[in-house]
């Protein structure tokens, strides 16, 4: 199940569960849709992998299947990602 992280690794903006705004690779890091294309150019600074749409859960499922909490930042942001 996906963790639904809350924020931006790079500039730690907020993204909600239900965020259209949020961009995931195959493991999860998590950007917003900014950082992904202007920054990082669709790819993942972490593994490479592709930068997509994180699916919404429907919010009937979050109260037993909750987003994730806990935020993870790279300290250097986006800048010197690529």
């Amino acid at each position: 199940m996906l963790e639904l992280r809350p924020n931006c690794e790079c500039c730690d903006r907020d993204l909600p569960p239900d965020s259209v705004d949020a961009r995931i690779c195959t493991f999860e890091c998590t950007f917003c849709v900014d950082c992904a294309e202007t920054h990082l150019e669709g790819a993942c600074p972490n593994c490479g992998g592709e930068l997509l749409q994180r699916p919404r859960r429907p919010a009937a499922k979050l109260v037993n299947n909750p987003a994730s909490t806990e935020r993870v930042l790279k300290p250097e942001g986006c800048v010197n990602a690529r």
